[in-house]
């Protein structure tokens, strides 16, 4: 009988392939793992909305992490918690986005998104959402460095990315971590009872953390060095392989 009580799986680059698909394999592995008493749950820096109907492909019942731990549920549509967003911050964020107009930026709220090409409208302002979530995008190296000493400089604000292109902003010390110990919590078990996996620096402090901290074989290099073992990558199925190997 495995130790491991629940796995907590990042969504993109993780669990889905390149085309956004979730394996056959994949999906396999995880029915065996539910069959087996195990919980699954998506860890992921999506929003609810657009993780919602690949939880329902694979016809889960089981918690959810969302926005890089900014919202825990204990099973679709059933929020358990929620950590918001200064106005302030996003104000911050969003004034210097405009500074670096190649950048392109979006911000998660409780019922939607913005980005660069659709703000809110100028009768609102940042008071009037109830925000989780910002983000930046850009290919451009130097751009995406200065952005970054900019916010480390203010202090308050969790940073980590999901890709090599993007830097991630959620209140400071909300993370995946923080929300599988909020799971946790809420099951009944310990850390050391959770494999985590994923592929980027907003999966690093929940590898750490669990019992069984899992980086894809497409992971950043930090996240690989972070891990207890590497698996394959998300194009071969590597979620399919850890549960295989690892946990069944």
């Amino acid at each position: 009988m495995t130790k491991y009580k629940l796995i907590a799986l990042d969504m993109d680059g993780t669990l889905l392939n390149e085309q956004s698909e979730i394996s056959a394999e994949n999906a396999e592995w995880v029915q065996r793992a539910l069959d087996a008493g195990i919980t699954v749950s998506f860890s992921t820096g999506r929003g609810f909305a657009s993780a919602l109907p690949f939880a329902e492909q694979l016809k889960l019942t089981t918690p959810m992490i969302t926005v890089n731990g900014g919202e825990v549920w204990t099973q679709p549509h059933v929020l358990y918690k929620r950590t918001e967003l200064s106005p302030l911050y996003v104000q911050q964020l969003h004034e210097l986005a405009k500074q670096h107009p190649e950048v392109w930026f979006w911000a998660y709220t409780t019922s939607e998104i913005y980005n660069k090409e659709r703000w809110f409208d100028a009768s609102e302002n940042y008071d009037s959402f109830n925000w989780l979530k910002f983000g930046y995008y850009t290919e451009d190296d130097r751009a995406r460095e200065l952005i970054l000493a900019e916010v480390q400089s203010w202090g308050g604000l969790e940073i980590t990315n999901s890709s090599l292109q993007n830097i991630e902003l959620n209140p400071l010390g909300i993370s995946k971590a923080s929300a599988l110990k909020d799971l946790c919590e809420w099951m009944g078990i310990e850390m050391s009872q959770v494999v985590a996996a994923g592929d980027s620096l907003n999966d690093i402090a929940a590898i750490r953390e669990a019992g069984l901290g899992v980086a894809m074989g497409n992971a950043q290099d930090a996240v690989k060095e972070a891990a207890d073992v590497v698996t394959l990558t998300n194009d071969k199925h590597g979620v399919a392989e850890l549960i295989k190997r690892y946990v069944l």
